[in-house]
């Protein structure tokens, strides 16, 4: 799948999701586009899930109708979700397009 980390999301969590095809906001110098923006670029784009740590996201944004999954990650540190990279990883595997999935890092 076609994995897009927005600003927020720790960039060493892409060795651990191999399986995909990781960019992130940054590398295609999206990180200026607002989340609206961002969602609606990434799904023309191809990108099948983005991943954020944005939890107020779905309060924000209508997801209604979207192609794309979103799986949000409950924190930045990457520490932490390290330690849990196992059920982050298991999130996005088994997203499937359209789906809102939440990662709770304790």
């Amino acid at each position: 799948m076609r994995v897009l980390f927005d600003q927020g999301t720790p960039v060493p969590l892409r060795q651990h999701l191999t399986a995909h095809q990781v960019s992130t906001a940054f590398e295609l110098q999206w990180g200026a586009l607002r989340n609206g923006e961002l969602i609606e670029r990434a799904e023309a784009e191809g990108f099948e899930v983005l991943v954020t740590t944005d939890q107020n996201l779905r309060y924000q944004q209508n997801l209604t109708g979207r192609s794309m999954a979103i799986v949000v990650i409950s924190t930045t540190s990457w520490p932490r979700i390290r330690n849990h990279v196992a059920a982050v990883v298991q999130a996005i595997d088994d997203v499937v397009g359209g789906a809102y999935r939440e990662v709770a890092i304790p």
